[in-house]
């Protein structure tokens, strides 16, 4: 007896295996290369990374992203997926748009609370820890508000780009080739975290659970927006953060 075509739509690889292949290398090669430089940058003097460094960290940022995303829309193309497919959900009414909001905050309350707190658990909060913390968030903060304004645009990029390449792309095509979607929900959320190399160690362990929670919230609402908004507001209160802290001098070592 042959599947049905809901069974076989299920079984469709979203794209080629060797373009899935293709966008996670990218992903790991640039966190090795991001790492490599955050490393190399912390261990100088942190006056000497100047504001249009920053800037044109961001814009580079903010191009890559489009980058990975028109790579990801040539090898949905090539087996005839829709983007919108990947996103899933509708706002055709207002208190749609309004709901996937209020869901946005409240998983941002509870994800910001979950990292905040295993971060003290894994020993993020000792002195030493907090001086690197303090090198790198120096490192990558916006000191001036054009440079606000910037990673906040990038932060928006960033939740809308990185949510349709993890929980859209990544976790639905690593489901499809596992036939398990928790499979690739922890698939996903690996090379989340992984990619996130310049955080070092510890916190991309903290990026893989959030990793794991953002794919629970795509699965939950079957729909990427409301992960969407919650990413680009996670990035964009870490960003507005970091930059009163800089203001404050609090990111100034002891």
């Amino acid at each position: 007896m042959s599947p049905g075509p809901e069974v076989t739509a299920q079984r469709k690889l979203l794209a080629p295996v060797w373009h899935t292949v293709l966008i996670v290398l990218i992903m790991l090669l640039n966190s090795y290369g991001s790492a490599k430089l955050a490393s190399g940058a912390v261990g100088q003097d942190a006056k000497a990374i100047t504001e249009n460094v920053r800037l044109v960290q961001y814009a580079v940022t903010i191009v890559l992203e489009f980058f990975l995303l028109f790579l990801v829309w040539i090898g949905l193309r090539m087996k005839g997926t829709r983007m919108r497919d990947l996103i899933g959900g509708r706002w055709d009414t207002a208190e749609a748009f309004w709901l996937d909001v209020a869901i946005a905050i409240g998983f941002f309350v509870v994800a910001y609370g979950t990292i905040f707190g295993l971060s003290f658990a894994m020993g993020l909060a000792k002195p030493s820890q907090i001086e690197q913390t303090k090198k790198l968030a120096s490192l990558l903060a916006p000191h001036t508000l054009h440079g606000l304004l910037l990673f906040i645009l990038l932060s928006t990029m960033a939740g809308f780009v990185e949510e349709i390449i993890f929980r859209g792309y990544l976790q639905k095509q690593f489901a499809i080739l596992s036939g398990n979607v928790y499979a690739g929900l922890i698939g996903s959320a690996l090379v989340f975290g992984a990619g996130h190399g310049y955080e070092g160690a510890r916190r991309m362990v903290l990026i893989f659970i959030l990793g794991l929670m953002f794919g629970f919230l795509a699965l939950w609402r079957k729909s990427l927006r409301p992960g969407m908004i919650g990413h680009a507001g996670f990035d964009s209160f870490q960003g507005v953060a970091l930059f009163f802290a800089t203001r404050t001098g609090m990111l100034s070592s002891s």
